[in-house]
């Protein structure tokens, strides 16, 4: 549902930009998002209401969402932070008055009429997700594989020498190599274990949630602490069921001896896309 605005449209001229549906409910349509900054340079943040459902939007200049403007934003890191962020704080606040699909960032039509449109013909998906995601939030979950401290032979060097000075200590070479190919080993196994103990958590928390989905994992996480990651997942948690999804995150890395970071709730953005 994104269109960017054509390159022959007047600088001046307003696209219609939709952050969120919803529900066409009297809570939503009471709902006052005036105050919402929305997107930079745009006009004040509103309802468009399309039958049983209303979406979140604003005016925003045409100018400011071209295919070559907004491949030029997308290179600048803190410039598209800035959009993120601006997106999710209007998408976050439609869904404290119910259920909101978010819609990806710069989704935008040439006019009110068109987005009403889009909303007329993808009804049918809309309804089905906010059902989906009614009184639910999204959940993530990250489990580290734990740290161990490091066996004396995993740290020792190389023999200091080669060549004719090795001869002088027969063998020192072939046990270095043993010692290091048993570190590796050990290692290799920690890592079996690690990711046995993920998939056990994970086996664990789908069986609370509505939904889940595994995400990509890092190797060794941004900052130089040396932690990794063996499970990225997020789940779809009722909401009366997130003091025991809290219970059972602990539980469960107390059980495993192994970090669990928990973190939401969250606008469920990960399963929009479902029906």
């Amino acid at each position: 549902m994104t269109h960017p605005a054509p390159r022959d449209q007047a600088p001046d001229t307003g696209v219609t930009y939709v952050f969120a549906v919803c529900r066409g409910t009297r809570a939503v349509n009471s709902a006052d998002v005036t105050g919402l900054a929305g997107m930079p340079g745009g006009a004040a943040v509103r309802l468009l209401p399309s039958g049983p459902l209303t979406a979140v939007v604003q005016t925003v200049p045409a100018a400011d969402f071209t295919d070559e403007v907004w491949q030029s934003r997308l290179s600048d890191r803190q410039e598209i932070e800035r959009y993120a962020r601006a997106h999710h704080e209007v998408v976050s606040a439609a869904a404290v008055h119910g259920p909101a699909v978010p819609l990806p960032l710069a989704t935008l039509y040439h006019d009110d009429d068109r987005a009403r449109r889009a909303l007329d013909d993808e009804a049918h998906r809309f309804h089905g997700v906010l059902k989906r995601i009614a009184h639910h939030a999204e959940w993530g979950v990250k489990v580290y594989e734990p740290e161990h401290p490091a066996a004396q032979e995993e740290r020792e060097p190389a023999p200091v020498g080669s060549g004719r000075r090795e001869a002088h200590a027969p063998g020192a070479g072939l046990a270095y190599l043993n010692r290091r190919r048993g570190a590796q080993e050990r290692r290799e196994r920690r890592r079996e274990r690690a990711l046995s103990v993920a998939e056990s958590v994970d086996a664990e928390l789908r069986e609370l949630a509505a939904a889940s989905r595994r995400l990509r994992t890092h190797g060794a996480v941004p900052g130089g602490d040396g932690r990794v990651h063996v499970l990225n997942a997020t789940y779809l948690v009722a909401e009366q069921r997130a003091d025991e999804l809290a219970s059972l995150v602990r539980a469960l890395g107390e059980r495993a001896g192994t970090r669990i970071e928990l973190t939401g709730p969250w606008v469920p953005y990960s399963f929009v896309g479902e029906v």
